[in-house]
């Protein structure tokens, strides 16, 4: 009974830890809006923040994933909400000095943060759910707490740009009240996870290891597998896919040749994550009955028709859609029937972490926490394909011409859930 409640406390941390992850890493969605307008930035420089959070993860993938091996959930955890709050303090601080370079100092260090947590929760989740479907389930109820976040915070950031007024210039001091909420939140978080006990699963075992191989053998060791090297490059992509999605159908929708409000073109954005939120509870219902194989291929497929059906219909005619205007006031808005297809994607997108770390890590044993490190390196992706939209969008001066990135991107998730999924090792 004792180990039963242990365990449902761990269930709630981690689902907390999800739910801080998608906050502070949404903040770079419209974000991106307001350092075109305040710094007069190009497609390719209002990514450069995103990047910069994601591009952290490159960095300290690998060593979170040994500081995981070597002190635990707690500690890792603890570490990382330590620096989240560092990280969301600097960006504060950029607003104050109206620096570019001060912003992307701040997103740098969040992405340090965020990486450290999922390097905690996923594979916690996944060992406190038994592996295979449960594991998968649990990673997804995980998923939908985070994905609410997500709804959240495109939104009540749109509604603080546009209090200046639409035509006026949104500044990085405008979104401090959701800086200050995010710092507050990491600093419960700390004092929850400091007097909370959190079992440490496997901990004993992969100091053994740790000691028994040296640390390019324990990596050599997790990429022998065939199926986790397919794995983390669909997780690179899958990111990338994940966040360029609603990152310029933002930028679209406040476009001079749309011209929607901040405040709306923020609740499409939230709409994208809500779906999202829909999509993970469903996957949650149904993951301990459907194969992670076959709701990666299914989400897969229909997402590679809904891209193409925005990019091809784009602004051709519109539809309304639910939205919160400047004013909070709750309304049917007209925007491009192709926005609506990209918005859907959230149903898509929903399950496909959940499902690809699953896949990927099957059969991998002792190199399990290892190979949550190696994953949290590829999560990179989400910054670096929004990078290689902007580069098409400024070249084409389209941004719909910038999904040509995302198609590629899904099939190939499509091929790994078909056949690079296969476990199999080298």
């Amino acid at each position: 009974m004792t180990k039963q409640k242990s365990n449902i406390l761990a269930i709630a941390i981690m689902f907390f830890l999800f739910a801080m992850i998608s906050f502070v890493t949404g903040l770079q969605n419209p974000f991106a809006l307001v350092v075109k307008e305040q710094f007069g930035a190009s497609n390719l420089m209002s990514q450069l923040g995103n990047a910069a959070n994601f591009i952290a993860y490159a960095l300290i993938g690998l060593p979170a994933g040994f500081l995981l091996t070597k002190r635990g959930y707690k500690f890792t955890a603890l570490t990382a909400v330590a620096v989240g709050f560092v990280g969301v303090g600097i960006t504060w601080l950029s607003g104050i000095a109206g620096s570019f370079g001060v912003y992307l100092l701040g997103a740098f260090v969040s992405g340090f943060s965020m990486c450290m947590l999922n390097t905690v929760v996923n594979p916690m989740l996944n060992t406190l759910g038994g592996g295979g479907n449960k594991g998968n389930q649990l990673i997804q109820w995980g998923g939908s707490l985070n994905s609410l976040f997500a709804t959240i915070c495109p939104v009540f950031v749109g509604i603080l740009i546009s209090k200046a007024g639409e035509g006026a210039k949104a500044t990085i001091s405008d979104v401090n009240p959701a800086l200050f909420l995010a710092m507050a939140i990491f600093a419960l978080a700390f004092i929850v996870i400091f007097f909370s006990e959190i079992p440490e699963p496997g901990l004993e075992a992969a100091a053994s290891n740790a000691q028994e191989e040296s640390t390019m053998d324990t990596i050599k060791g997790a990429l022998s597998y065939k199926h986790f090297v397919f794995g983390i490059i669909a997780i690179f992509l899958y990111v990338g896919i994940e966040v360029g999605i609603p990152n310029f159908f933002n930028l679209y929708m406040t476009s001079d040749a749309v011209g929607i409000s901040k405040a709306v073109a923020g609740t499409i954005v939230g709409m994208y994550w809500f779906l999202m939120l829909c999509g993970r509870l469903t996957g949650a219902a149904l993951g301990g009955k459907v194969s992670s194989r076959t709701m990666i291929i299914t989400v897969s497929s229909v997402a590679v028709v809904l891209v193409l059906l925005g990019m091809i219909l784009g602004n051709a005619t519109t539809v309304k859609f639910p939205a919160i205007t400047s004013d909070l006031s709750f309304s049917l808005q007209e925007i491009p029937v192709g926005v609506m297809f990209f918005v859907l994607c959230g149903l898509c997108t929903s399950v496909m972490w959940g499902a690809i770390f699953n896949l990927a890590v099957e059969g991998l044993g002792k190199y399990t926490s290892i190979a949550s490190g190696l994953f949290m390196v590829m999560v990179c992706g989400g910054g670096i394909l929004p990078l290689l939209q902007g580069v098409v969008a400024d070249a084409t001066s389209n941004y719909l011409m910038s999904y040509c990135v995302i198609v590629v991107a899904v099939c190939y998730i499509l091929w790994f859930g078909l056949m690079g999924s296969k476990v199999k090792k080298n």
